[in-house]
């Protein structure tokens, strides 16, 4: 881990406990991780970072409580040789080594490494947010309670226009879980629940949540394999932060994650291994940019 106090404690402020220093621990700890790890990407206002690293080793990097808000969408390690429907046509479900699964004990070993060091990261009363099928989320949700997380909710995301199941022999998978969970026990979340229950009709909002999968419009610069629809983040974001929030996604894949926090005005770090991916990132977010440019 690496040391700010000497490069920052010049233009520190002098009372920490003030809203000007929880700005500037957050300005810092952005600032210390573009100097740490050159990013692929970033926009010229900084807020909007990229970085093509391992994610167990640039999570490293990061402040420990300086992150707002995670939202993470891991590998689900069902790249298994199997089939799947898409678009009327069978398709394979593998997407890549990432996705390729060494055992139960390996699976839960990685998400407990990864757990911790995002948990090591939130603020005080900062909140994950991470999705999976039931491949994963069994582990996820394990490893939580393992490691002291308070679980706040289990969203059952209904996809609304799931594929088909080929083989007729199970009920056809329309769900996905979303767990929602604070640092610890004693965390103070953030929840903008007026919004939501607007958001809802005037009615609370239920943890059955019905949005559609990507569509075209969605996928205009490419297609990622396990991308999520921009309407599932906005909520999640709009949920549990506030403007100028920082928002990570630790496997950013085509970082829809960060062009919904960039749209509602939060600080986004994205992190993913695949060039690929990140060209993906880096052109669905020059778009979104234009656009509010142009409107």
């Amino acid at each position: 881990m690496y040391d700010i106090n000497l490069q920052e404690q010049d233009f520190m402020p002098k009372t920490p406990m003030s809203k000007n220093f929880i700005k500037w621990k957050k300005e810092v700890h952005i600032k210390v991780v573009q100097e740490t790890a050159k990013p692929y990407y970033e926009d010229e206002t900084k807020r909007f970072c990229l970085f093509n690293h391992d994610t167990l080793k640039f999570l490293d990097l990061i402040q420990p409580g300086s992150i707002d808000m995670i939202f993470a969408d891991p590998p689900y390690f069902l790249s298994n040789g199997g089939m799947s429907c898409h678009a009327g046509r069978r398709v394979s479900v593998n997407k890549g080594e990432w996705d390729v699964s060494k055992g139960i004990d390996e699976t839960h070993k990685f998400n407990l490494e990864w757990l911790r060091l995002c948990q090591d990261l939130l603020t005080e009363n900062g909140t994950i947010w991470v999705s999976g099928t039931s491949h994963v989320i069994y582990s996820i949700g394990f490893a939580m309670q393992e490691l002291g997380f308070k679980i706040l909710n289990d969203i059952a995301w209904y996809k609304v226009n799931p594929p088909p199941n080929l083989s007729c022999r199970y009920f056809t998978h329309a769900t996905e879980t979303v767990l929602w969970a604070a640092k610890s026990k004693k965390s103070r979340h953030y929840f903008d629940y007026p919004l939501m229950k607007k958001m809802n009709n005037n009615k609370q909002m239920q943890s059955l949540w019905s949005i559609k999968a990507p569509g075209r419009d969605e996928k205009l610069h490419g297609k990622h394999p396990t991308q999520k629809p921009l309407e599932l983040l906005d909520r999640i974001i709009l949920a549990s932060t506030k403007k100028n929030d920082v928002v990570l996604d630790p496997f950013t894949g085509s970082s829809t994650t960060g062009i919904a926090a960039y749209k509602l005005d939060r600080k986004f770090i994205g992190v993913d291994k695949n060039k690929e991916y990140l060209e993906l990132s880096k052109k669905r977010f020059e778009s979104e940019a234009l656009q509010g440019v142009n409107t």
